[in-house]
């Protein structure tokens, strides 16, 4: 028998209601017969964009996130321009003002919010407006046609768009405003003073601490008077004063209202059959304005609309990285500071450069950033994750790049680059390709872009340039996403939550943790698969079987997949150590199967390159049969140990690094890790074999041993923190494994060390390591147990089933990484 279909009715066709309709789709597009009610006469529109058409930039035709053929091909019934005048809590049903009556099982209020118009006289005159809609930037730009003077009510944000786009039209334009400080809700007082100082300077007119008496004219705006005497002529009065939420259809429904819609963490309101999302809705007391929180609030309201999750919204951390007529501004937080905290300034009054951090404990608080935005996004991370900054106080006004690149933000200068620009080199993406997908398909979150434009799906590195890109094509309302984001569009877990959950609930196999997390599609995707066979394997060394389904095709044909579709073979070289036999191994192999390419690699080794993918088993079996393991140059596991030849050979040498590197190697080999792992033995501070910017570098001294961690030599170089120093080999190993291991239980998946420690911080790292030597050999023996079921290499099993190889069809979605 067929499930009938609910009846679910939208009161509100702007941005979260459509997207809570988008998300339910996504999940369960049979569940509901949809019905929405949007109080204006067109489909769903981009409102954070109604600046850029009002200054020129864009049309209203560009600035449309669903046109109505998308509600007519998702079979969504849309009334525009009709405003629902009662909701019937008694029959489930609502009714319109033009006589339209549709019944409910589940209701959305998305009503949103309504200009505060100040309660003056004059205030109804015709050309006394807000800025909220389409219909207020339609009516500015006619009465610019033919008008000269405008006052623009409000210096917050909302104020100077709109007086940036009445200059723009060629109007004389004058900003009121109450208090002292412009935007002071984004800036502090040093800030607010530099953005007037640039404004007035670009031909904007204020008048700061001012109130308004009245609006006087007959039938029409023809002037403003204020409460200090002072009265100015004006053909326009935009009101830019605040916004209030839209709950007067709640409470004329006796539904619990205060400063808004009051919701619980399910976005439920008192009556269990109505839910309500965005500017309309209160919840723990707070009503939110950006998109970024509306958007999760979206996203948990649909997962119980389609009765498929027990999560809950908590509420949101939110950041503003934005441009005002040119001037980049940034801020998080407390940026005001008390008492009980301290701050970071640096001014720079000539360069238009001033930046704040309030501290508290070592940890950021908030922050204000005026003409030089480049670190917000990291910063903004940094004090959602309420990381230790101890290790990089010194030089953390300067910036992230005065640090070294921790793969969590890239240095901004996206706004300097070409549209041709790459952002992504690991799909060929360029900053024309992001920002027009941003701009046409209307996309607000990191996770929207991965999907349209693959930008940052593979490694990552260009995670900081997106949300960047993100941040200055979407302005005031883009907020860089929360500390607890789930893994991928499967799941509402985020990466330590599907740990704890892992392990906690003692869940052995990737279907039971789909079933037990709520898994949204069948068999999972791209992203969130290969994490959870790791996380499996990492929790449950013994008792889990490595799922070679869930691996990259790399991983799978234990080879780097090519340009030309071959692919690179690179057997494991001890320490970078070989011998005769190994050497003419190779030679044999290259010479039997006709490769192309022979090449010493930075780690080391030699690289076999041009192999063809049918030729794949039988050079491996062969390189086996010469006693050669593979070198897991496709692996997120140990990759290499670099070594100078130290003591045993060179005079600077003051330890023998060449064979504590290759013990290093045979003791950590096989393990698989969140990411990629490097290490390097140098015998000497000279360092020859550069272990200063590997994931775990030795530098052997006179007096033993130092000890570094998270460095990184790719794409941008990060130098390692000092962990310790050491005086013995032994201590050597159980450092190393420790920390293998700590970063292996709490590394996110594809997350390298830099990042993590970045995340966790350095003193939490040490005090885990240094600090408890208890749990440090607590941490040695786990690494040491799991390194019992990890030790033998997988193709030395792979070899011996034929068929698996040969049969084996790479799933599409598995691509190389």
């Amino acid at each position: 028998m067929q499930n009938v279909k609910q009846n679910l009715v939208v009161i509100g066709n702007g941005m979260a209601g459509i997207r809570t309709v988008e998300e339910l789709l996504k999940i369960d597009p049979d569940h509901y017969n949809i019905t929405v009610f949007g109080s204006e006469p067109y489909g769903n529109y981009n409102r954070i964009m109604l600046s850029p058409v009002l200054a020129g930039e864009k049309t209203v035709g560009e600035i449309m996130l669903n046109t109505e053929d998308w509600y007519e091909e998702h079979g969504i019934t849309l009334h525009k321009g009709v405003e629902v005048t009662k909701i019937d809590r008694y029959r489930n049903q609502v009714e319109a003002a033009d006589g339209t009556i549709v019944p409910y099982d589940r209701l959305l209020l998305a009503t949103g919010s309504n200009p505060f118009i100040l309660p003056v006289p004059g205030a109804d005159l015709d050309g006394v407006i807000g800025f909220r809609d389409i219909h207020d930037v339609h009516t500015m730009l006619e009465v610019s046609k033919t008008k000269d003077s405008a006052v623009v009510i409000g210096g917050g944000l909302l104020g100077l768009e709109a007086a940036n786009g009445l200059m723009k039209n060629g109007m004389d334009v004058t900003v009121v405003h109450l208090l002292d400080t412009l935007m002071e809700r984004q800036l502090d007082e040093v800030g607010g003073q530099m953005l007037q100082k640039s404004l007035e300077e670009r031909g904007m007119k204020f008048l700061m601490q001012t109130a308004t008496k009245e609006i006087y004219g007959d039938g029409k705006v023809e002037g403003i008077r204020f409460q200090d005497g002072r009265d100015i002529k004006a053909d326009l009065i935009v009101m830019a004063v605040g916004i209030r939420p839209n709950i007067d259809l709640a409470k004329k429904t006796n539904l619990h209202c205060e400063k808004g819609i009051v919701v619980d963490d399910t976005m439920q309101t008192f009556d269990p059959k109505i839910y309500a999302v965005g500017e309309c809705v209160e919840h723990r007391k707070i009503c939110y304005g950006l998109v970024a929180p509306l958007f999760e609030q979206a996203k948990i309201c649909a997962q119980h609309l389609a009765k498929a999750s027990v999560f809950h919204y908590k509420g949101s951390m939110t950041s503003t990285k934005l441009k005002v007529t040119g001037i980049d501004l940034f801020s998080a937080g407390d940026f005001h500071g008390n008492d009980d905290t301290e701050e970071l300034v640096l001014q720079d009054a000539k360069a238009g450069v001033y930046k704040k951090i309030v501290l508290k404990d070592d940890k950021i608080q908030g922050a204000v950033f005026y003409g030089d935005t480049a670190d917000g996004t990291w910063l903004f991370q940094l004090m959602r994750d309420g990381s230790d900054i101890s290790e990089i106080r010194r030089s953390l006004l300067m910036g992230q790049n005065h640090i070294g690149d921790t793969g969590t933000a890239g240095v901004d200068m996206v706004s300097h680059l070409d549209d041709s620009a790459e952002i992504c080199g690991c799909n060929g993406v360029c900053k024309g390709d992001v920002i027009k997908a941003i701009s046409e398909k209307g996309l607000f979150t990191l996770d929207d872009v991965r999907a349209h434009t693959k930008a940052s799906s593979s490694c990552g590195t260009c995670t900081g340039l997106v949300e960047q890109l993100l941040a200055a094509t979407l302005g005031s309302d883009y907020s860089a996403s929360p500390s607890e984001k789930p893994l991928c569009g499967c799941t509402s877990f985020s990466h330590d939550a599907i740990r704890h959950t892992i392990t906690s609930q003692g869940i052995k196999t990737i279907p039971e943790a789909m079933k037990a997390m709520d898994w949204t599609t069948k068999d999972g995707c791209h992203s969130c698969r290969p994490a959870l066979n790791y996380y499996m394997i990492c929790a449950w060394p013994e008792e889990y079987k490595d799922d070679s389904q869930s691996r990259f095709i790399n991983e799978r044909s234990h080879a780097n997949i090519q340009r030309d579709g071959t692919y690179s073979v690179v057997p494991r070289m001890w320490g970078g150590l070989t011998n005769p036999n190994e050497l003419r191994a190779i030679a044999d192999v290259a010479d039997k199967y006709s490769i192309p390419t022979v090449k010493v690699t930075g780690g080391q080794r030699i690289d076999l390159l041009g192999v063809k993918k049918e030729d794949l088993q039988d050079v491996w079996r062969d390189l086996n049969n010469a006693g050669m393991v593979s070198g897991h140059a496709y692996g997120k596991s140990l990759r290499t140990v670099k070594t100078c030849v130290g003591q045993e050979w060179c005079r600077f040498g003051t330890q023998l690094s060449m064979s504590l590197g290759v013990e290093l190697e045979k003791f950590t080999w096989g393990t698989w890790t969140p990411h990629k792992f490097k290490m390097a033995v140098s015998g000497c501070p000279r360092n020859c074999a550069e272990a200063s910017i590997k994931d775990f570098g030795v530098v052997c001294v006179d007096s033993g041993y130092e000890l570094h961690v998270g460095g990184n030599g790719g794409i941008k170089i990060r130098s390692t923190d000092l962990l310790t120093k050491v005086q013995t080999e032994e201590e050597v190993f159980e450092y190393c494994g420790a920390f293998l291991q700590l970063y292996r239980e709490q590394g996110h998946y594809l997350e390298r060390t830099a990042p993590w420690i970045e995340r966790v911080g350095l003193k939490y790292v040490k005090e885990r390591i240094n600090d408890d030597p208890k749990g440090r050999k607590e941490l040695y023996d786990r690494f040491v147990y799991s390194q019992q079921f990890m030790q033998d290499d997988p193709w030395a099993e792979r070899v011996e089933k034929t068929d698996e190889f040969t049969e084996f069809k790479p799933m599409k979605e598995l691509s190389p990484v």
